[in-house]
Parts: structure tokens; sequence; C-alpha cells
């Protein structure tokens, strides 16, 4: 039996087509129930977006998004009922955090769903008004890159959106001034610098925009004080009470996701491992790198998720003869 692991759900960008269709083909009342939930909390079709639908309709954020959570908190309820699961501490990427925030009871199941499809919408409105860009860089310190953000500033609004790790760090912003700071990235030494296929440019300034909108939504929805630990992608460090989980993720549209932090604020809490738990493995991929001497375990397909099952399950005590 393995147990305090550090859990870890992913954001926007770990969809793909079918991928919660051997869920529930495994796990068919578990998962059938969450993604029925779903779809009355968002009215959308996610049994069919997450099972059986092309990757090129959950590409749009406003069903990514809901997509995803529906998804990641699909796998979490197969762990927790047939394995009798708990978390030592919880976080999320971004997206990632709403799913968190249910692990830990700070927020309902069906209101969580809720806030997510209006985020994405309000997101998605967001892309029709800006020529916004969001770019990885890879092999460059962070405060250097922040240094160039700053230099390319007179051709618009670019920032750093994710501390992803030490050698990933990714740029948001109007398209120029992103693409100006990929250049200079890669001039000044960096090793690559990768345009990503998003909608919007999230996590940036252009964000703010609807932070009143989206701060009514949550002011409307009930939070409850965290039953175990969640640290904010937003801060890097423990979540206090629903009042604070409330105003953490409306910073969260305009702030950076400071995932390094996150991982290191779980390290000292002296976790017996590292689990993301949802579509994906970019998380598990962090944790790898950043992190020496811990499992690092996935649930990106059913062989690792039935591993995990049997792990997690007591074992039987031997008894003598």
């Amino acid at each position: 039996m393995i147990d305090n692991l550090f859990t870890m759900f992913p954001g926007q960008g770990s969809q793909r087509a079918g991928m919660a269709g051997h869920l529930l083909r495994e796990h068919p009342r578990t998962v059938g129930r969450v993604l029925a939930q779903a779809e009355e909390a968002t009215g959308l079709a996610l049994t069919d977006l997450c099972t059986t639908s092309p990757e090129a309709d959950l590409a749009p954020t406003e069903i990514a998004q809901p997509a995803i959570v529906a998804t990641s908190l699909a796998i979490y309820e197969v762990l927790r009922e047939e394995a009798g699961f708990r978390p030592g501490a919880v976080a999320g990427h971004s997206l990632g955090e709403y799913t968190a925030l249910i692990a830990a009871g700070v927020l309902e199941a069906g209101d969580a769903l809720r806030l997510v499809r209006r985020r994405g919408e309000l997101m998605a409105g967001v892309s029709r008004t800006v020529s916004g860009a969001m770019t990885a860089l890879m092999g460059m310190a962070p405060e250097r890159i922040e240094e160039l953000c700053a230099a390319a500033a007179p051709l618009g609004v670019v920032e750093v959106a994710n501390y992803n790790e030490v050698g990933q760090t990714v740029i948001s912003g109007q398209s120029a001034a992103v693409e100006e700071v990929g250049r200079l990235a890669l001039e000044a030494g960096a090793e690559r610098a990768v345009p990503l296929k998003v909608s919007a440019p999230f996590h940036c300034s252009l964000m703010s925009a609807i932070e009143d909108e989206f701060a009514a939504e949550l002011e409307r929805t009930a939070f409850h004080a965290p039953r175990l630990p969640v640290i904010s992608s937003v801060t890097g460090a423990l979540v206090r009470d629903e009042a604070h989980a409330r105003d953490l993720l409306r910073r969260q549209l305009a702030g950076p996701v400071r995932w390094v932090d996150v991982l290191t604020a779980a390290s000292a809490y002296g976790v017996g491992g590292y689990l993301e738990v949802g579509p994906g493995r970019v998380l598990s991929g962090f944790a790898n790198r950043t992190v020496a001497d811990a499992p690092v375990r996935s649930t990106n397909d059913e062989r690792r998720i039935a591993a995990l099952l049997r792990d997690l399950r007591p074992q039987p005590v031997a008894t003598a003869a």
C-alpha cells in the first residue's frame, strides 16, 4: 500500500480524443455517474466529448476546460471508491486547481464544473477581441525571460504565464510581443521556443478584463474550509480558508502559474510520492525532472490506473498457521 501522495491535477492542454473512453468501459458505474453529473452542471454533452468525439471538438477552451475537469474527477473518484484513496496534499495546474479544491472539500463538484464552464466562456471571449499567443521557452533562466519581456513591452503585452520547471517557462500576451520575446530568447541562448496551440493568452494581464465578472460568479458559489492541504498554483503556498480559495481563483485568471514553487512546497511536507490524476503526463514529467528521490506516478491510461489501484489497496495481513 502507498500513502501520503502529493496529488496533482492537470490543466488545459492535457485533453485528447477518447481520454475517458477506457475509464467508462472499465469503471462504468463510477465514471458514468461523474460524467452525468458533469453534463447536468455544464449543459454540455461531456460523455460523448470525453469518450468518442474527435480532438477538434475538444479544442475550444470553453469545451476543453470542463472536459478535462470531468475526466480528472472521474479518475479521482475511481481511486477513491475502489481503493479508498485519500491524498496527503493536493494541487492543480491552473484549471486543475478546481479539481484539487473538489478533492479537498472546498468546492462541490457541480459548483466547480459550473464555474469552469463559465471560466472557459469568459476566456474564449478574450480570444475573440485580442490577438494573443503563448510560447514555451526552454533552457533559459526565468529571470532572464522576465528581462526580455520588459524589453519587448513597446510591442504590446508579454508576460511570464507559467513557471513550470527550472528549464521551462511559458510566456503569454499579444502575438507580436510574444513572437519578439521568442526571437530574443533564441538569440540569447535559449534551447527552444515552442509556440503553444492555445486559443487565448492565458495567465497574463489581458485576462484582467474578465476578473470582475468571474468574481461575481465566485461570490455566488459556496466555498468551504479545506479538509486537507491545498497548495495554490497562484502563490505556491497553502490555501488558508474558503475566502482565500475564492480570491485565489479570481487572481488565477491573470496571474502566472508558479508550479516550481508548488513542487518545492510539496517536498517540504515529506510526501511519500507524487501522483498526477487526470489525462496526460505533463505534471508527472515536471515532477520527475524537479524532485529528487521520490516516486512519481500518473493515471494516463488503464494499465497505470490498474497498477495504482493494486498498490493503493491495503494488503492482507499474513497470519501464522
